[in-house]
């Protein structure tokens, strides 16, 4: 029996997106620097209006390496990891398609999974090595910004777009500067970058559908997978309260993304992965905040 021809690789279109993403994430950057510099709160509508700025004066884009080359890394370990698993457990799957944009940068990365996973334990490997490789290096990445960030009273609060807490931000902060408020600290770029890894980090986790925290919950509970998948649509409603794009995210992954490919594999992941899924859970819950921007944010 002949195994089926792997599918041919589009190198350049790997490469155009990565670069673009390069690009757009340098452009936040050098205008998050610039704003952190200036000792004023991160504006959005100010780093869209650099951009013809940049445009005439290309190199002003080196400051924003610091932001571009962290958030960059995080997600190419984040996808990294996913393309190792699948290629130790022989599935096909593309390289990490970059997602450039105006907002943040980057709109994330993802790979393609292009042949079927037959083993309860291929995909939970396959969805827990993404997030933990990229908390591997979100950590210290995030460590490293808090220790180079600002105390200046009130900055959080001021400006038009307001970052929540998560829980590691708030524990390194405590660590790092345990007389200021998470209000009083202007963080340094890097630890934006680590920031936006955060939250990416927490809505791949989140166990619905096909994502990361859908493939680990199918993989230990296939029959529960879509009754929780549906409650958890339910209960994101409620959270656009203090985040209005919960109920965007609600209604998609309820029409589009609740479902999972079945699996017809009676055997159990084992205690070594059980485990790992509790570390999964863990870096969801540091990851998570309910409100990643205040009212006037994204």
């Amino acid at each position: 029996m002949f195994a089926p021809p792997r599918t041919r690789e589009r190198y350049w279109l790997y490469a155009l997106l990565f670069a673009l993403t390069l690009v757009t994430t340098c452009m936040v950057g050098a205008a998050m620097q610039n704003d952190f510099e200036r000792n004023v709160p991160f504006e959005l509508e100010h780093s869209l209006e650099l951009w013809d700025y940049f445009w005439s004066h290309p190199a002003a884009l080196l400051q924003g390496l610091p932001y571009s080359l962290t958030l960059l890394l995080i997600l190419l370990a984040h996808e990294f990891g996913h393309y190792l698993a699948a290629v130790f457990h022989q599935v096909d799957s593309s390289l990490p398609f970059f997602l450039p944009s105006p907002i943040l940068g980057t709109f994330g990365a993802f790979i393609r999974i292009r042949s079927p996973i037959y083993s309860r334990r291929a995909l939970f490997d396959i969805g827990v090595a993404g997030p933990l490789a990229g908390f591997l290096f979100l950590l210290p990445a995030l460590a490293v910004g808090i220790a180079f960030s600002k105390v200046i009273p009130g900055i959080a609060h001021e400006g038009s777009r307001h970052f929540g807490v998560p829980a590691l931000q708030w524990l390194l902060e405590r660590a790092i500067f345990p007389a200021a408020a998470s209000g009083d600290i202007y963080l340094h770029p890097v630890a934006r970058a680590a920031w936006v890894g955060m939250f990416a980090t927490a809505m791949n986790l989140l166990p619905i559908g096909q994502l990361d925290g859908g493939h680990i919950l199918y993989s230990f509970f296939p029959a529960r997978h879509r009754t929780v998948s549906k409650a958890l649509c339910i209960l994101m409603l409620p959270l656009g309260i203090f985040w209005r794009a919960w109920f965007f995210w609600a209604i998609v992954l309820w029409l589009l993304g609740r479902r999972h490919p079945a699996i017809y594999d009676a055997t159990e992941p084992g205690a070594a992965r059980r485990r790992l899924g509790w570390l999964a859970l863990a870096i969801f819950i540091l990851c998570f905040t309910y409100q990643p921007f205040a009212d006037g944010g994204l």
